[in-house]
């Protein structure tokens, strides 16, 4: 699978998975443009992502960003997506039209580790709805729309461009 030059990489996965941090060091080294989805969200709301799940509630904050992800019509980026974007099929198959999809899969534990404290991340997920099942949750979904899957922990950051990067 080779990415041509009008073609964008979509990274998907668990919050705390790498996406954007990966997704900029991908970028850089290929010559591509990047976009937070996550920040665009913001942007466009002018609150942050917690801030809509606590006011409107976790539903209002999918459809945000389903309205954002159809509205991006870009060539030639890194797009990191929040990890809830895998909810919109619409949404996803508007990326995967001109993009490949990476998931970068992560263990449970890993996710755990790496973000603390999930209330303050504005992630999607219903009330009483516990790590583990939305974990399970969505990674059906991750596995259902990825291109290409790479495991994401267990190497420095060189290391996991490196191999996205050669899996292209």
């Amino acid at each position: 699978m080779t990415v041509q030059q009008s073609r964008n990489l979509v990274f998907t996965g668990m919050p705390g998975s790498g996406k954007s941090t990966i997704g900029v060091l991908v970028a850089k080294r290929l010559g591509m443009g990047f976009i937070d989805t996550d920040l665009l969200i913001q942007e466009r709301s002018g609150r942050t992502l917690q801030d809509i799940v606590d006011h409107d509630g976790y539903v209002a904050l999918r459809q945000v960003e389903e309205q954002v992800l159809l509205g991006l019509n870009v060539q030639n980026q890194v797009i990191s997506t929040g990890g809830s974007a895998v909810y919109s099929d619409s949404a996803m198959n508007h990326l995967k039209q001109n993009g490949t999809v990476v998931f970068l899969d992560i263990s449970l534990d890993v996710v755990v580790q790496r973000i603390g404290d999930y209330s303050l991340r504005g992630i999607s997920r219903r009330p009483n709805q516990t790590m583990e099942e939305l974990y399970e949750e969505r990674f059906a979904l991750y596995t259902r729309y990825a291109d290409l899957t790479i495991k994401g922990e267990g190497f420095n950051q060189d290391q996991l461009c490196e191999a996205i990067i050669r899996k292209l």
